[in-house]
């Protein structure tokens, strides 16, 4: 059973290069299972007993699911969709003696950059294209080995295993071509899309990570693959959105962008992107702005972002105790100083659902003297304060563009998922 969803999960990752075909490949699967879409520019329309899913910026996304019964309570889970990547920027190309093009890129998000090197590479996102006289929004995806960072050699450097610190601006711009061609990334992109390069007005274009998943180790216990950290939450979140009944809460799947650069955005965790989707909810239900603030009162969410599991060879860097490993479990995760929004009542409840479903759950806290990440949740409950549990799927290299985790984890977040969406 663990294989198997492992390997739905392999293959949603694949398909979801960006935030964007991420966000496409569950408003496909959700309208798919009966999900009516819904736009933020028209009147929704909205029934008890009815599924319905809205996206903003192509980059995030909230399906939810009104019982048929009186129904006065949220239940959300909110993960992202973005990861750490390199961004292209505008006029891209850089020839290097007029024998090299290369790519000019910048970071986005904190990002271990090492293991970018010598990678199979390509490059996907969203361009604006100039269409039947209208500006349209089109995904894109170079599905071919198309771009590599190539490292340098260890005879130019004879310190290189002694630690090096990378400049971004020098060191991390990928190879696209070489010899007198003189390639255009647009170009590429414009044949991709059967359009003109100069119907290409606009992109969000990012390079990502060629390597596929694969499940390994001596029990095949691990799975390995791009942007585990947070498409594993978000894909086992719409797992149990899809298998719940629905019918004790308004079950929420809530899939924010931009949380690995601050949550800033009108499509982040900062952005009421949430509250207004519960705002036109609690509307369309024909209920008043006091019965909307009861009912956020009663509500519980479940903020899911990869926690860290403890290192094999740096073990003095987690917490004396509080130490997850693969397959031991969902993580939940404090913090003293509410980066994240655990506390005694949203751990207990969540701790019972686990029980409830049958799953293990295991704990996360940072060293007293490290600093610790915040995630969406502490900042989202800015907009919609609601009691709220952090917690997380334990992950090894966390920030690589390959990351590792446990099998059995994604299935014991689903079954959790499933039974919180009663």
């Amino acid at each position: 059973m663990y294989y198997k969803t492992t390997e739905s999960l392999l293959a949603f990752i694949k398909k979801s290069p960006t935030a964007f075909q991420a966000t496409a490949e569950m408003e496909k699967k959700f309208t798919e299972n009966g999900y009516q879409l819904l736009s933020e520019q028209e009147y929704w329309k909205l029934q008890p007993g009815g599924k319905y899913i809205v996206t903003r910026n192509h980059s995030a996304l909230i399906a939810f699911s009104i019982p048929k019964k009186e129904c006065r309570k949220f239940h959300i889970i909110a993960s992202h969709s973005d990861s750490p990547a390199f961004k292209i920027k505008e006029n891209p190309e850089m020839r290097v003696e007029n024998a090299y093009t290369k790519l000019n890129v910048e970071g986005y998000g904190g990002m271990l950059m090492a293991p970018w090197f010598d990678r199979p590479l390509s490059v996907a996102g969203r361009v604006v294209v100039r269409r039947d006289g209208s500006l349209k929004e089109e995904l894109v995806n170079i599905d071919r080995d198309l771009v590599m960072i190539p490292s340098l050699a260890i005879h130019m450097n004879r310190e290189a295993n002694k630690g090096v610190s990378y400049n971004p601006q020098k060191d991390l711009l990928p190879l696209l071509g070489c010899g007198d061609s003189k390639p255009e990334l647009l170009n590429i992109i414009a044949e991709e899309l059967k359009v003109s390069t100069e119907d290409i007005l606009a992109h969000d274009l990012f390079l990502y990570n060629r390597t596929e998943g694969t499940i390994w180790g001596a029990d095949r216990e691990f799975v390995s693959a791009p942007r585990l950290d947070d498409l594993q939450c978000a894909f086992a979140s719409m797992e149990g959105m899809l298998a719940g009944k629905h019918e004790e809460s308004i079950a929420v799947h809530c899939v924010l962008d931009n949380e690995e650069v601050g949550s800033g955005t009108k499509q982040g965790a900062a952005s009421t992107f949430l509250k207004d989707t519960l705002r036109r909810i609690n509307d369309g239900l024909g209920r008043t702005y006091e019965e909307y603030l009861m009912t956020l009162a009663g509500s519980f969410m479940i903020s899911a972002d990869n926690a860290h599991a403890l290192h094999p060879n740096y073990i003095e860097k987690a917490d004396p105790v509080n130490r997850p490993l693969p397959n031991g479990g969902i993580v939940i995760k404090y913090n003293a100083n509410q980066k994240y929004c655990t506390d005694a009542v949203s751990a207990a409840k969540f701790k019972d659902l686990c029980d409830r479903a049958g799953v293990k759950y295991q704990t996360f806290v940072n060293r007293s003297d490290v600093p610790g990440g915040s995630t969406l949740g502490n900042i989202s409950n800015t907009q919609v304060p609601m009691n709220t549990v952090d917690i997380g799927l334990p992950q090894l290299a966390m920030h690589s563009p390959y990351e590792t985790a446990g099998v059995e984890d994604t299935g014991s977040f689903i079954r959790a998922a499933e039974e919180f969406f009663i």
